[in-house]
């Protein structure tokens, strides 16, 4: 293994390869920031460059252009409210509020702190685990999977802000629903699609982030139009300091170490990415936060910021387990680079530390310096980046607005897209006046999915029977701590009440003694 890493850093240290590093980085932040234009589209574009290249090289170039895409997204999450790519959609749950109280320049800079050290976390865990953790996410069957995204449901809580829980149930439910229009993934027959040949690949996740906070954010703006006239120029010394006080690294540096462990193992299982890992982690850390600090998540709170972009970024890192040593994409990025490495004549799977050592073990140590090198580039630039917020909102509204549109259109190139934005949008507008969260629409629809398909697996390997519940102890476990955590609550408060009430009984008997 030894022989392996050193023949890895002298290939990622080769002046090519780190220019390689340098010019993804860079192109993957800039195409991150472009709403729609995500991790996909950006890898997507290197395809062509490199068939030129050695395979190390090209593959060190596309997980530049990865990580730094992840990376960029939050940019654009955190200043006007439209995610970059899907993952960091969470981001500006915590990170637009910040923004708009004059803190833009702290939350760019906790974001850009916080994606380092999970790429960081992850890169160190994935040079010396990789090969074990690959067996253990090949040991997790299709009922754990289910069992997982049952687990992940819970989390509903945190997207919900006081006296919103059954509504954000009622919009979790409604991001089920929306998820199972198209076709059965097991039996290929169409559902929901009222007969509609557009319909027929379901409705895609960016969409439905654009139309829910991009669109009703400039739609809301628009309708303060007396707010528009009396837009002032902000004042840049207004965006405050990039510094963060002993205090806050203190609160936020447990919810990283957390997040980098959690982001990477949710990355590690093929199927997951850094989507899903961005959500749970901030449904994690609401979790465990005490009921005065729950208060704060969706309003600014720095944990909130921290949580997801930690978990996506070493989520990113993670995915790259089953890409090189079972030759499984673990997400839509990884599998276009699965492509690009075959083309290459490259076949990622077990034998690639033995057939391939310097692509191995090279692509895994540029992930150290991609890291590195992202945060060199990028803290400088915050200032500069900021200015977006000093923007005339009459020139920014108009620009989100085209970023936004094309973004989806680009997916598909059709304009069906389009519509189903704008139907959206005025869906989403009504219930957003009626103060219903849109954040657990959007878990619902992402885990909905997924576990749909395992759930029909399950079943289908069981005769139909959910006794694949309890007959694996990990699924079993896993069940048992979602409906912990559900009934956690009412759990907490019986045992506060009953806490109170020896108080004031011990009181009482003190006084009449």
């Amino acid at each position: 293994m030894l022989e392996g890493i050193f023949t890895g850093l002298g290939t990622a240290l080769m002046p090519f390869n780190i220019m390689m590093v340098v010019v993804g980085c860079f192109a993957g932040t800039f195409i991150g920031m472009l709403p729609g234009l995500g991790p996909i589209s950006a890898v997507a574009l290197m395809i062509p460059i490199t068939y030129g290249l050695d395979p190390a090289s090209g593959i060190i170039l596309m997980a530049g252009v990865y990580y730094g895409a992840v990376f960029g997204g939050s940019t654009s999450s955190i200043l006007i409210n439209a995610p970059g790519c899907a993952s960091t959609v969470v981001t500006s749950f915590d990170g637009y509020p910040l923004a708009q109280q004059g803190q833009a320049g702290k939350a760019l800079a906790l974001a850009a702190y916080c994606s380092f050290t999970g790429g960081t976390v992850g890169a160190i865990i994935l040079l010396f685990a990789a090969p074990a953790l690959a067996k253990v996410s090949l040991s997790f069957q299709s009922g754990d999977y289910f069992a997982l995204m049952v687990l992940g449901l819970t989390a509903v809580a945190a997207f919900s802000g006081k006296g919103q829980v059954i509504k954000a149930m009622i919009m979790t439910v409604f991001g089920l629903m929306i998820s199972t229009v198209g076709m059965d993934t097991m039996t290929g027959a169409p559902r929901f699609t009222f007969g509609s040949v557009d319909l027929l690949d379901g409705v895609s996740f960016l969409l439905l982030a654009m139309a829910t906070f991009a669109l009703t954010e400039v739609v809301m703006s628009l309708m303060k139009r007396q707010h528009l006239e009396e837009d002032q120029p902000i004042d840049m010394a207004a965006l405050g300091s990039m510094k963060l006080s002993k205090e806050e690294v203190k609160e936020v540096a447990p919810t990283v170490a957390r997040s980098s462990v959690f982001g990477f193992i949710i990355g590690v299982l093929p199927g997951a990415g850094a989507t899903i890992a961005s959500f749970l982690a901030y449904g994690m850390e609401r979790n465990f936060a005490s009921a005065k600090e729950k208060l704060k998540f969706g309003r600014g709170a720095l944990r909130g910021l921290a949580a997801p972009e930690t978990a996506n970024n070493a989520a990113s890192t993670g995915s790259f387990v089953p890409l090189l040593t079972l030759g499984i994409p673990g997400s839509g990025t990884t599998a276009i680079m699965l492509g690009a490495l075959i083309a290459a004549g490259v076949q990622p799977g077990p034998r690639l530390f033995v057939d391939n050592p310097d692509v191995f073990w090279s692509v895994i140590i540029s992930m150290y310096f991609g890291n590195l090198v992202l945060l060199i580039l990028n803290l400088p630039l915050i200032p500069y980046i900021s200015r977006l917020l000093a923007i005339p909102r009459q020139i920014l509204i108009p620009l989100i607005l085209f970023f936004s549109i094309t973004g989806v259109y680009l997916v598909s190139f059709n304009t069906f897209d389009i519509q189903m934005m704008v139907f959206i949008t005025v869906i989403a507008l009504f219930l957003k006046m009626l103060e219903f969260p849109m954040a657990p629409m959007l878990l619902g629809y992402i885990l909905g999915g997924i576990m749909e398909q395992n759930l029909s697996r399950s079943l289908v390997m069981s005769d139909g029977s959910l006794d694949f519940i309890w007959e694996r102890p990990l699924t079993l476990t896993i069940i048992t701590i979602a409906v912990i955590l559900l009934f956690m609550p009412l759990i907490s408060k019986f045992f506060e009440s009953r806490a109170k009430k020896g108080i004031e009984s011990s009181v009482n008997t003190g006084e009449g003694g």
